[in-house]
């Protein structure tokens, strides 16, 4: 069980210096107890106090690593408004060792191609899910080799049989594959794998209390590098259990349960499996492992995983510099617009559809939509001068107009004054960029 803030406060220096950045040693305890500081911010704490107090300093999930910068788990909230969500879910493509060799060959070059661009960032699938359904331990272990060679993604090795899984992974451990699944039966020979190899490995029970049970008993074999497997395999059971394992971890700092947890997609139609994967992203699953592979499944999955984990309290902001659309030349249009990244990525769209290249310089406005900046202050002619001047603009065109939102056209007068340049007020919406484009002379 956690710590009480009195029982942390016994072990702490008393000095009440302040160097933690909290007055007392007192508040720095409860601060501690209810996860809001790190021990490490105590300058003075002994070794051991250390000790004793690791079970309160720890993170209520246990950080677990694997493969290519692969994190998962070390969450600290239930809803990211109380803080923020820190490590995406890690989804993973499953490949069966069933497979032809043409079949996995393709199926892998597949997986590679899975890089998305949208709204300037960079999305792709984090791994690759090798699987024995073949029932040959020299095919498993082959095929995961292949696999390994052919891409540098993160790697999940999963059989029921440890000799097949011992084949694999030996020859791939120095890239610290996720391994599993560790169950009832065979608890002890795969964590032991596991432990010798120094690689993170899933423990797998159906049922919560059958889960403790084997966490605890897999803990007393001296390793804890474990990932969460509550066996359940439909939607309405796993998300059930994805949300009793956050409570728990969270609320009650219940340590058998404070670690990742991985989910396996069952419905065998894709945009249904699609739907499925999203449930599990949105609450609370640290990997998912997917069937399919294709590109106009996986899009929407990755921009909903990218929108949750996107740190509510920062906007998606582009950089505030000057861009070009299409091949500028010296008569192209200059559009004026925010660094907030639907605005700004809604204004390109509408440029490239009108096939006039043009130029636009999205100000600085901290990813603030245009009447949000200026409500704010933050979209003035006076800071829209001073990116012009940095933008070098004026080196790049021969006339002098900046077309600036409609919703803005109150700082026209003052911007003209100040800029020395004539200003055209464009329309309000971006959808009007089209249609207003072919005024322009």
């Amino acid at each position: 069980m956690a710590l009480t803030g009195l029982e942390i406060y016994k072990q702490l220096p008393k000095k009440n210096c302040g160097e933690c950045g909290v007055p007392t040693c007192l508040a720095f305890a409860m601060a501690l107890a209810s996860g809001k500081a790190a021990l490490d911010s105590c300058p003075y704490v002994t070794e051991a106090a250390r000790e004793n107090l690791d079970s309160a300093a720890a993170p209520p999930i246990k950080a677990i690593k694997f493969g290519k910068d692969s994190v998962l788990g070390d969450e600290t909230v239930l809803f990211r408004h109380d803080k923020t969500f820190y490590h995406p879910t890690t989804l993973l493509i499953h490949v069966s060792d069933s497979l032809s060799d043409d079949e996995l060959n393709a199926k892998i070059q597949e997986i590679k191609g899975l890089e998305f661009e949208r709204v300037g960032l960079q999305y792709s699938i984090d791994g690759v899910a090798v699987v024995q359904e073949s029932g040959d331990a020299a095919r498993y272990a082959k095929v995961a080799a292949t696999v390994a060679e052919a891409t540098d993604k993160s790697l999940l090795l999963l059989s029921n049989d440890v000799v097949a899984l011992k084949a694999a992974l030996e020859p791939l451990a120095s890239r610290k594959p996720l391994i599993g699944s560790a169950t009832a039966d065979n608890y002890e020979a795969v964590v032991n794998l596991a432990k010798d190899n120094s690689v993170p490995v899933i423990i797998k029970a159906e049922g919560l209390e059958a889960l403790e049970e084997l966490v605890t008993k897999a803990q007393a074999l001296g390793y804890k590098e474990f990932v969460l497997d509550p066996g359940s395999r439909t939607t309405v059971n796993t998300l059930e259990n994805l949300t009793q394992f956050r409570r728990l971890a969270i609320k009650k700092k219940f340590r058998p349960f404070g670690f990742p947890v991985i989910t396996f997609t069952s419905n065998q139609d894709p945009m249904e499996e699609i739907m499925e994967a999203t449930v599990y992203v949105a609450k609370y699953a640290s990997a998912v492992v997917l069937k399919t592979s294709k590109k106009a499944h996986l899009l929407p999955l990755m921009t909903l995983r990218q929108n949750i984990y996107t740190d509510p309290q920062k906007p998606i902001q582009v950089e505030p510099k000057l861009h070009s659309v299409g091949n500028v030349d010296e008569n192209s249009p200059f559009y004026i617009t925010t660094n907030f990244s639907l605005t700004y990525y809604s204004v390109e769209g509408e440029v490239e559809t009108s096939k006039i290249p043009s130029y636009i310089l999205p100000i600085d406005t901290d990813g603030t939509s245009v009447l949000t900046a200026y409500a704010a202050g933050k979209f003035e002619p006076e800071k829209i001068v001073e990116a012009m001047n940095a933008s070098g603009i004026a080196d790049k065109v021969k006339h002098r107009n900046i077309i600036i939102p409609g919703y803005v056209a109150v700082i026209s007068g003052k911007l003209s004054e100040l800029s020395g340049w004539k200003v055209v007020v464009g329309p309000r919406e971006s959808s009007g960029i089209v249609s207003f484009s072919k005024t322009l002379s």
